[in-house]
């Protein structure tokens, strides 16, 4: 008899709920962890590694100097590591408040490396400086001549 008036608990049957042995993690989801980070990592390294290493062209402003009628004249010279293909080079002149105010593609012949070019860029105001936006060997059709 008891003296607390509740029936006695009995045991879970054996065999009923499986057993409860510690599970061990299996050995095919460590490999597939492994492998996905490894994936990652590299595409991590490729995209880090097309964006912030060397450029296959390089433009450094050397001059540039303001032309009546709101306009720029601006001289950069080119480094390229395939001198004998052409490049296009985006140039563009910014206004007192630092917007960009003005644009132009520039098409770069064959050269040796060193070459100075020299563009023109008309200002929707007027412009205060020039830079090199950027540049590619993918030249337009309509900037090529012929």
């Amino acid at each position: 008899m008891t003296t607390s008036g509740a029936a006695p608990v009995s045991p879970v049957p054996e065999g009923r709920y499986g057993s409860r042995a510690p599970r061990r993690p299996r050995r095919w989801r460590s490999w597939l962890f492994t492998v996905v980070a490894l994936v990652v990592a590299t595409a991590v390294a490729i995209v880090g590694y097309r964006n912030i290493g060397s450029q296959p062209i390089e433009a450094e402003r050397t001059a540039y100097d303001e032309v009546p009628g709101n306009a720029m004249r601006m001289t950069f010279t080119l480094t390229r590591d395939k001198p004998d293909r052409p490049a296009v080079c985006v140039v563009r002149v910014q206004g007192r408040d630092g917007a960009e105010s003005g644009r132009r593609e520039v098409f770069v012949p064959p050269a040796e490396n060193g070459h100075s070019v020299s563009a023109l860029i008309r200002s929707s105001e007027r412009p205060v400086t020039a830079d090199v936006f950027g540049c590619s060997y993918e030249v337009p059709v309509y900037l090529t001549p012929g």
